[in-house]
């Protein structure tokens, strides 16, 4: 699955890797906004990898968690959704903003092949220093690079260079991020 092979959905095996997750998440989601502590140890146990200073805002949706890895001083607003078949990869100094959604997972196009739960997945990748707008899709196979700005309610179907602002659907690159590089 995380080599981007094609698998299939209901291996017990990854059943039970996303009803750990579930769990994990409905933990977290619970908690109370004072919680700080108890949800950073929750998050712990929920993603591959973690750096420091990460606020995550609930509620959250996470499939598998043990594919996201993230760097240090991240702000994840409210209503994040990410469906990590696959690595997703998330930089230094990153905001995301409310309700924006990662997807690593496709789909078979062939009818036959959906019917018999097939999936395969491309990562993600958000570099260092990059803003996510609130609303924002991230498609599978994305990378957005360092210095970023995603603009609200873009849909992002193809990577984006580092330091430009970037919107729309499909969200396309607009500008440079002045003094970006600098």
């Amino acid at each position: 699955m995380v080599a981007g092979e094609k698998y299939w959905i209901n291996d017990p095996n990854l059943v039970e890797i996303r009803y750990k997750a579930r769990d994990l998440t409905d933990k977290i989601n619970a908690l109370g906004p004072r919680d700080v502590e108890a949800r950073t140890q929750l998050l712990k146990q929920l993603f591959g990898e973690m750096g420091e200073d990460i606020h995550v805002e609930k509620p959250i949706r996470i499939d598998y968690g043990v594919n996201i890895k993230m760097g240090s001083h991240i702000f994840i607003n409210f209503n994040w959704t990410v469906l990590d078949c696959c690595d997703v990869t998330i930089g230094d100094r990153v905001f995301i903003g409310p309700n924006v959604s990662f997807y690593t997972a496709h789909h078979p196009l062939e009818p036959q092949e959906r019917a018999e739960h097939i999936g395969f997945a491309e990562p993600i990748t958000i570099g260092n220093d990059v803003w996510i707008g609130g609303n924002v899709t991230i498609l599978p196979g994305v990378t957005i690079g360092d210095g970023c700005v995603i603009g609200a309610g873009s849909v992002v179907t193809k990577s984006i260079e580092a330091g430009m602002i970037a919107i729309g659907s499909p969200c396309k690159p607009v500008k440079k991020v002045e003094n970006h590089g600098k």
